[in-house]
C-alpha cells in the first residue's frame, strides 16, 4: 500500500523560521508531485496562506469543529502530501488533540505517514516541548530542523536523537529577498541562468534534503 506523507512543521516558539520552511517544503513537494495540500495555522503573518493561496487553507483547532474538519483531511490516503505549518500558539493543543484522538494509530492503520519536523531553538520552552514530543512521536518521525539562522552553535544534545535536517543562513539581503510574498524558490530555480547563485545552492541543498528525507522515513514505513 503506498503512503500519503502528513508533515507537521512546528515549533512552541514564534521567528524561528516555521513558515519559510513550511513554503519550502511545499514548494519542493508541488514541484515533484504536481500537487501538495497545506494547511496554514497561525494567527500572525507571516501566514502561508499568502505566499501559496492555490495550495493552502487555513485551519483551526481552537473548537471541535475545527479540529475534527482538519482530522478528516488528514487522515485520507489520497497521496498528496500535506504540509501543516502549526502557529506557536497552537502548539500544545494540536499535540494533545492528536494524542488523544489516536491520530497516529489511526494514520498507520490507512496508510498516512505523519512526520514532524519540529524547528529547534535553545530556549526554556523548546527545551521542555521536545521531550513531550519524543514521548510521543517514533523517534525516526520526528526530524529536528538546525535553522542557522536561529540556533547559532551546535543544538542541544536531547534534540540530536532522530533524524537532523540543518537550514544554512543566508546573508540578511538575500533574506530579504525570498520573504516578499511573490517570490517562488521554484520558479527561481528555473529562471536563474546562474545555477552557482548562493541562493540557488541553497534552494537545490534544501530540495535535496527534504527529497532525502523523504525516501528514507517511507522507507522505513514500508519495510517489514
Amino acid at each position: 500500500m503506498s503512503l500519503t506523507p502528513v508533515y507537521i512543521v512546528c515549533s512552541p516558539r514564534p521567528m524561528v523560521g516555521k513558515t519559510l520552511l513550511a513554503r519550502l517544503l511545499s514548494e519542493f513537494l508541488l514541484l515533484k508531485d504536481g500537487m501538495v495540500s497545506s494547511f496554514d495555522i497561525n494567527l500572525k503573518e507571516p501566514s502561508l496562506l499568502e505566499y501559496l493561496p492555490r495550495v493552502t487553507e487555513t485551519a483551526d483547532v481552537a473548537d471541535t469543529y475545527g479540529k475534527m474538519q482538519l482530522m478528516d483531511r488528514l487522515i485520507v490516503n489520497d497521496g498528496i502530501a500535506k504540509v501543516i505549518d502549526l502557529g506557536f500558539h497552537a502548539f500544545d493543543e494540536f499535540f494533545k488533540m492528536i494524542h488523544e484522538i489516536g491520530f497516529l494509530k489511526e494514520a498507520a492503520r490507512r496508510g498516512v505517514a505523519p512526520v514532524v519536523l519540529f524547528v529547534a531553538d535553545t530556549d526554556r520552552i523548546s527545551a521542555r516541548s521536545y521531550p513531550m514530543l519524543h514521548e510521543q512521536i517514533p523517534a525516526k518521525t520526528l526530524v529536528t530542523i538546525d535553522n542557522e539562522h536561529v540556533v547559532r552553535g551546535e543544538l542541544p544534545r536531547t534534540m540530536t536523537e532522530g533524524p537532523v535536517v540543518r537550514i544554512s543562513a543566508l546573508p540578511s539581503f538575500l533574506k530579504t529577498y525570498i520573504d516578499r510574498v511573490t517570490f517562488s524558490f521554484t520558479d527561481y530555480l528555473r529562471t536563474e541562468r546562474d545555477s552557482s547563485t548562493e541562493l540557488h545552492q541553497w534552494i537545490r541543498r534544501n530540495y535535496i534534503c527534504f527529497r532525502e528525507l523523504e525516501l528514507s522515513l517511507l522507507a522505513q514505513k514500508t519495510s517489514p
